[in-house]
């Protein structure tokens, strides 16, 4: 299940990370250029343990990504506040509730940012703990 998550997810990250660059409110959320460079390395790495790594590389991976993602989208919530992003190219999304400015201008994080991160984390973690630890490769 694992190796499955990796490559499903590794695929996603890189659509999501080049289409940011050509809609970088895509869906509401907030793609910088860092963020959209975040999305493409990871989508990268993960696609390298979906196909090539060991299936423990790829649970202990989506076990790492899995604990980062959830982390980060509940971090969000709470140390998000109201606020306009300040990235130029995203001036026109308007306010957001729970706007986190990680960076701000470079990579900044809001409402739909955070329930996504949440989401990947969700399924990360599920492929992870749906991975038996003795399988085979």
């Amino acid at each position: 299940m694992a190796k499955t998550v990796c490559k499903l997810l590794g695929l996603v990250f890189i659509i999501v990370g080049i289409v940011g660059f050509i809609k970088p409110g895509f869906l509401g959320t907030h793609l910088s250029m860092a963020h959209n460079a975040v999305h493409i390395v990871s989508g990268l790495i993960a696609l390298y343990f979906g196909f090539a790594g060991s299936l423990g590389g790829a649970r202990g991976f989506c076990l790492a990504f899995g604990a980062v993602y959830l982390l980060l989208g509940i971090v969000g919530y709470v140390m998000g506040s109201p606020g306009s992003p300040t990235i130029a190219s995203m001036a026109d999304m308007g306010p957001d509730n729970h706007l986190w400015k990680v960076l701000p201008g470079t990579l900044e994080l809001g409402t739909a940012d955070h329930a996504v991160h949440i989401l990947l984390g969700v399924v990360f973690l599920a492929g992870a703990l749906l991975t038996r630890a003795d399988a085979r490769d």
